[in-house]
């Protein structure tokens, strides 16, 4: 359309330049008539060239001005469209602005809820661990007053001399009890606590208190006997009810021993519960020989503090009975030098604690490590461990409660 439109122009100015040239020579000569047609021929095309162009221009202009004004049109559309998403923007912005807002301050007001709920909890602990305190406190209280009330007020009494002038005998804690048969592990029991309670205090007196032991081991007593003669503090032996073989001669050999009068203490010569059907002569022979020294090193030292011969001590033990168990009460004994001291009473200054309180296990048994229990004939009995070789029991058995395996 642009290039018509010059070229139109260019025509229309050529043919202006042709009117000009055949308007201004007058005096020319051509024919009239000729170059007048000609003349209006070419003005009319002119000029109906010039409506031509002139239309055509004012199309132009006229799409020029509608593409102007769509292109405004557009323009505003488009600028409306931003404007629009502008504020659309805005307000979505506006909107998550609001709600971030009331999301903060609903975590504020949530935040401040648990701090307060935080604070009460930590309030209400605090007040229930004051309680559970107060209570523990009390509970402890009352079982530290329980445990209170399972003790004496009173001390051990310790004495150099624990025989009092009216024959109360004053024992302190430093006591070991042998009761029951005497094993190897009664002695480990006993020779420990020497030991200990020398290192302890090497001149208070240690008691080893004897309710009732019918005898036992020969090389377990003897290891007893060496242990008191070789403890720095003396070691006296009390019985209370029965002491017979080797618990009597315990009894007799210690530095010093008391007895209530009614106590029973039993001397007779070694004895022993292994059954000879299962040996031969021989070995029966080697046994009897093995008792025959065992008896020479227990009995020598009890006839010589009796004043009489090993042969004599034997005599009179089956002058007494036939069975030679030689048995005297505690006033006999004492003077057949059995035992040194009659006493009428007897203070166990270490007995502190409540003796009905629960115990794991009984001192027999803690001692010893034997229980009772009951044959295959439904009778109680306790058997007795296997000896070490060269050893024998020296015991009292005569219904047959202590057996062998």
């Amino acid at each position: 359309m642009k290039y018509r439109l010059i070229s139109t122009l260019c025509l229309a100015s050529l043919g202006g330049s042709v009117m000009a040239q055949n308007a201004a020579p007058a005096n020319q000569a051509a024919p009239v008539k000729t170059e007048e047609s000609e003349q209006s021929k070419l003005a009319a095309e002119n000029a109906l060239q010039a409506e031509k162009l002139k239309k055509e221009l004012a199309e132009i202009r006229a799409k020029v001005s509608k593409l102007k004004l769509e292109k405004e049109a557009i323009s505003e559309e488009m600028a409306l469209a931003k404007l629009k998403q502008q504020l659309a923007s805005q307000e979505a912005d506006a909107k998550y602005a609001i709600e971030q807002k009331e999301l903060a301050q609903a975590a504020e007001i949530a935040k401040q809820k648990s701090t307060q709920a935080t604070s009460e909890l930590k309030m209400m602990q605090a007040q229930w661990g004051m309680k559970t305190a107060k209570l523990e406190g009390e509970i402890a209280a009352l079982e530290a007053q329980k445990k209170r009330e399972a003790y004496a007020n009173a001390k051990p009494v310790y004495l150099e001399d624990p025989l009092k002038e009216d024959g109360t005998l004053v024992i302190s804690d430093r006591r070991i009890s042998m009761n029951g048969p005497v094993t190897m592990a009664t002695a480990d029991h006993i020779t420990t606590r020497i030991n200990y309670y020398n290192n302890k205090n090497a001149e208070q007196p240690i008691f080893i208190v004897i309710d009732a032991s019918p005898g036992g081991s020969v090389m377990a007593g003897y290891r007893i006997l060496k242990s008191m003669e070789g403890s720095s503090a003396p070691v006296y032996v009390v019985v209370k009810s029965f002491a017979a073989s080797m618990a009597a001669s315990i009894c007799t050999l210690a530095e010093k021993s008391y007895a209530y009068p009614n106590s029973v203490i039993l001397h007779h010569q070694i004895s022993s519960t292994i059954t000879f059907a299962n040996l031969n002569l021989t070995q029966q022979k080697e046994f009897y020989q093995e008792s025959q020294k065992w008896w020479k090193r227990l009995a020598g030292p009890i006839s010589k503090k009796m004043g009489i011969s090993t042969d004599e001590f034997i005599q009179q033990m089956y002058a007494k009975t036939t069975s030679g168990d030689w048995t005297e009460f505690g006033t006999e004994a004492q003077k057949l030098k059995w035992v040194d001291h009659i006493v009428e009473r007897i203070h166990e200054t270490s007995l502190l604690k409540n003796p009905d309180l629960k115990r794991t296990a009984s001192v027999t048994a803690s001692a010893n490590g034997l229980k009772e229990t009951v044959d295959e004939n439904g009778k109680p009995c306790v058997y007795l461990p296997r000896l070490t070789p060269k050893d024998c029991y020296f015991l009292y058995n005569q219904d047959g409660y202590y057996r062998m395996k």
